[in-house]
């Protein structure tokens, strides 16, 4: 590496043996070295990293750039690592095909309730679009409940709408039941959610990142006991402590008589 530098005229060595021609380098000479090996690192190519050092770029410029480039880099890491959580919940969706535990699947009907809640637009209904809106937004949401001095009375509610677009976008809701009535100037909705008569309900433990396998399963449910969904459903959490692994929630769908 530091042969080809210094061919290129990135790193002189401070002297060449004239018998052996062995590059010796000063210490001094370690602060660009650290320069170039971080610029590289940066994506950035020789040439341009000759034209960077050139330029005089100081420690805190590089600073700089080395935190926007480990933010890209925690950022790329973890959405790989969501892909991957996708993937594993899709292989075990296609081993557990044909092994239908249908004990798991309670018909019941769901009451009318009030939350507090903040919509967003996601591209799809899948967990690797959801995901990445609905967190945020319950975020959001407790941030101005808070600041309102409103408290949650129940559960986390979310429901989902298919966009008026007529595409695959789908409207989440992020919701906490709440006892309070509406009021304008909060920076959050009040609604009223109605009863469900008839509702095929599933409890799914772990990320929802990884629902998909619990919602094929509750779909099979339906399909093979004579019902069909009726519009989308609705995640009632029945328990959030914990890590994202260790949630409980009970998955509610809709349906009628086929």
């Amino acid at each position: 590496m530091l042969r080809h530098y210094d061919a290129i005229g990135l790193l002189r060595p401070a002297h060449v043996d004239a018998a052996s021609g062995y590059r010796r380098y000063e210490a001094a000479q370690l602060c660009r070295l650290n320069r170039i090996i971080a610029l590289k690192d940066l994506g950035f190519t020789l040439q341009q990293v000759g034209d960077l050092l050139d330029a005089d770029v100081s420690a805190e410029q590089m600073r700089g750039m080395l935190r926007l480039r480990l933010s890209e880099l925690e950022a790329a890491v973890a959405a790989d690592t969501a892909r991957l959580r996708q993937v594993e919940a899709r292989l075990r969706t296609i081993e557990s095909e044909g092994r239908m535990p249908t004990e798991d699947v309670v018909v019941k009907s769901i009451p009318a309730v009030r939350v507090a809640e903040l919509t967003a637009i996601a591209g799809s209904f899948g967990p690797e679009d959801i995901g990445p809106v609905i967190r945020p937004l319950y975020g959001e949401l407790c941030r101005r409940m808070a600041a309102a001095g409103v408290s949650g009375s129940g559960p986390n509610i979310a429901y989902y709408e298919e966009s008026p677009e007529g595409d695959d976008e789908v409207v989440v809701h992020a919701g906490v039941t709440v006892a309070v009535e509406p009021h304008a100037g909060r920076g959050f909705d009040v609604v009223d959610l109605p009863a469900v008569e008839r509702a095929a309900t599933i409890v799914h433990r772990g990320d929802m990142d990884e629902v998909m396998p619990t919602v094929q399963q509750l779909a099979h449910w339906i399909d093979a006991n004579g019902f069909r969904a009726v519009g989308l459903g609705r995640e009632h959490y029945l328990s959030c402590e914990g890590g994202p692994d260790q949630w409980v929630t009970e998955i509610q769908q809709p349906i009628t008589k086929a």
